[in-house]
């Protein structure tokens, strides 16, 4: 399967903008606040720290009891948060390429060496504005509005590009949407249980 960046129609602008909706009538206006806190602090200290990954934890509902977050305890904060101030230092990168320079650099942590589930949601933090969550529920709704995405290597440099795509032809009011809205979307679309995405 090639990915594609894609464009969609109205119809599946009018599905987003539905999905977005549903998840903050149904999320309610807490479920956000720790990856809102941590992205506080992320922006203000330039980095992110094993508490704050600690806390994007739960809000991922990821189990903490692996070896990988055994190792990553047993890193220096110091050290984490040089591998994710880096992750995120060059703003004047495209998207894509902000993603693809991110993803790299913090593949040298325990528990960032494959998939994009906490990886996504550590840059989410540290570049609100530019980042988006990634799982396996926002691929599927990708898949769901007819743009293929690959589980092949730089697939979250691939899924932001997707993303940002999308948000050049947004229509209003998803025309000041951010790459994080899109991805709050796609997860709320109904799931396609065609084949399996890991995350």
């Amino acid at each position: 399967m090639a990915d594609q960046t894609g464009t969609i129609g109205s119809d599946g602008w009018q599905r987003l903008i539905a999905a977005r909706a549903a998840y903050h009538r149904t999320a309610g206006a807490h479920y956000d606040e720790v990856l809102d806190q941590v992205a506080e602090r992320a922006v203000s200290e330039g980095s992110v720290g094993k508490a704050g990954i600690g806390a994007l934890l739960l809000f991922k509902r990821l189990r903490a009891d692996t070896p990988w977050a055994r190792a990553l305890m047993a890193t220096a904060d110091a050290d984490v948060r040089r591998v994710t101030a880096a992750a995120v230092r060059d703003t004047t990168l495209s998207l894509s390429d902000a993603a693809r320079a991110g993803r790299a650099a913090l593949a040298g942590l325990p528990g960032f060496t494959r998939g994009d589930a906490l990886a996504s949601t550590v840059l989410t933090a540290a570049a609100p504005h530019r980042m988006a969550v990634y799982d396996r529920r926002a691929h599927a709704g990708l898949r769901s509005l007819g743009i293929p995405l690959s589980n092949a290597s730089g697939r979250y440099s691939r899924y932001i590009a997707a993303l940002d795509h999308l948000l050049t032809h947004a229509p209003s009011p998803a025309r000041a949407w951010t790459p994080r809205d899109v991805d709050i979307a796609l997860y709320c679309l109904p799931p396609d249980t065609a084949g399996t995405i890991d995350v």
